[in-house]
């Protein structure tokens, strides 16, 4: 075993200047710029009557200066960082007014989130976010680059997988049949369309947040759901006069949102600084089609990312991929050459030549059968390798004599291709630990192929640092691997027509 250490990626803003911190860029020298850079953000908000007053509320804020949040116990923290106004921040226009506004009835909200039946009761939920979504969408010549979905705190507490709604405040929907009714159904059809027009209401997900993404996935419409707690918390207080949730401070929370809304409307906030020509990321994902079922059949689809930030959502066939006994998922050899075969195909386009280096990363093992199948589908000039990343939270912990804990790209490694990396640790730059215990290594193992393990780990640490739906530092786990469940529960979440090739935008 040795001890070792990946330095910190730097990442680089306009001008080609370099910060180590996303916050410090872009107030010292602002977003990258290219062709697509917006210069005025077309947003949209649809909510309650309440939820867009409350929204612009908000947006008012975001234009002018924020001051940072000091902490009681440490008023110099570094993390906390004032918010200089959008303009100041990203050099592009942050409107006044909303290029349109859509309001929704609330009353209309609560009595449908307050049916018995879960699944009814999320859709037609959903079903009045979507629907004007989509009708102004084809109605309007003009269209916002992106919609602020405003929700009541309602909608978050009832429009979970786990939410339940007390039998005193339960309403009776229209869908009369039972879940296993609607399985068996969609094996064995019936002769009556209106059992068969009710069984379709368990193809959506009880989750609100997911179930939109997925329906808006087909119309491309792109979305930033909040909840109206977030932007005017002092809205909301106990009769005790306490805040009824505990949201961040003002700045952040507008580094946090006007970040992912610059992105989200074409913009590139940050790309990763000093990263090898051709390179370029795939992350694997799956997830059981019917997850409350030991039914193996899974959809996956894989997430390639460029040095540049951009990612790009591929959605594979469907199958089954899942092994309940070991909780693993893999890959038949031609489904996995068709899926890399879409990714190759889409580099070759954006940069008319193939990758010089493909890395494939995924949270399990590479079986024989779906390795042969990506191998087939690259090029025999790219070097293609196979990377595990897991959480290795109960393996391992290294504990350090001082104040801090150790410092962030610590890795011990354990052989040549494998190691245990601490992506979340002490950060010189912030002077502190944002986490809450003792941090937890990643496992990182170049399985297959063949690339020098510190490549690996640099790599991964700079992929930590590709979130532009928060502006932190960093996250614990690289972009190829964080958002993988998260894009497979959209998928999952409502029929799909048709397998789309979407941004990466579409699903966060």
């Amino acid at each position: 075993m040795q001890l070792d250490f990946v330095i910190e990626p730097r990442l680089e803003f306009a001008f080609g200047q370099e910060e180590e911190y996303p916050r410090d860029g872009l107030f010292l020298f602002g977003p990258i710029k290219d062709s697509a850079t917006p210069d005025i953000i077309r947003y949209g908000v649809i909510g309650t009557r309440d939820g867009i007053q409350r929204f612009k509320t908000w947006s008012r804020s975001v234009s002018g200066y924020i001051k940072r949040f000091s902490p009681r116990k440490n008023p110099d923290a570094q993390h906390h960082t004032s918010f200089p106004g959008f303009e100041s921040v990203f050099r592009a226009k942050w409107p006044a007014e909303p290029l349109a506004e859509i309001e929704v009835s609330e009353t209309e909200i609560e009595r449908t989130l307050r049916i018995a039946n879960r699944h009814e009761a999320v859709k037609r939920a959903v079903d009045q976010y979507v629907n004007r979504l989509i009708e102004f969408s084809k109605k309007e010549e003009t269209e916002p680059a992106l919609w602020f979905v405003v929700i009541p705190e309602l909608v978050y507490r009832l429009g979970r997988s786990t939410s339940k709604v007390s039998a005193q405040e339960r309403v009776q929907g229209a869908v009369r049949i039972s879940r296993q009714r609607a399985r068996d159904i969609r094996t064995a059809p019936t002769l009556f369309g209106d059992e068969e027009e009710e069984a379709e209401v368990y193809l959506y997900a009880k989750n609100f947040r997911r179930q939109l993404k997925a329906r808006l996935l087909k119309d491309k419409i792109v979305t930033q759901i909040v909840r109206e707690t977030t932007l005017v918390p002092e809205d909301f207080k106990t009769s005790f006069g306490s805040y009824m949730r505990r949201v961040e401070d003002p700045a952040t929370i507008a580094w946090k949102l006007c970040t992912a809304a610059y992105y989200k409307a074409g913009g590139k906030p940050w790309i990763l600084s000093n990263v090898r020509p051709g390179v370029c990321y795939v992350g694997l994902v799956y997830k059981q089609t019917d997850p409350e079922s030991e039914d193996p059949n899974a959809c996956c689809a894989a997430q390639m990312f460029l040095s540049s930030g951009d990612g790009i959502v591929f959605r594979g066939a469907a199958g089954p991929w899942y092994t309940p006994s070991n909780k693993e998922y893999h890959l038949e050899e031609e489904p996995a050459r068709k899926l890399m075969a879409l990714v190759v195909s889409e580099y070759r386009r954006l940069h008319n030549e193939d990758p010089k280096e493909l890395f494939i990363h995924g949270r399990s093992r590479f079986n024989r059968d779906e390795w042969s199948g990506f191998s087939s589908a690259v090029p025999a000039t790219t070097n293609l390798v196979g990377v595990q990343i897991r959480d290795a939270k109960y393996e391992l912990k290294l504990f350090t004599p001082g104040r801090y804990p150790v410092v962030r790209g610590t890795a011990l490694k354990v052989s040549d291709r494998a190691a245990y990396l601490w992506t979340s640790g002490y950060i010189p730059r912030l002077n502190t630990y944002l986490g809450p215990e003792t941090p937890n290594p990643v496992f990182v193992h170049v399985q297959k192929g063949d690339c020098p393990l510190d490549t690996v780990l640099a790599d991964v640490m700079r992929l930590t640092k590709l979130n532009f739906n928060s502006c932190l530092f960093n996250d614990r786990l690289p972009v190829t691997i964080k958002f993988a469940n998260a894009v497979g529960e959209i998928l999952i979440a409502a029929p799909q027509t048709e397998e789309p090739k979407l941004p990466f935008k579409y699903y966060i």
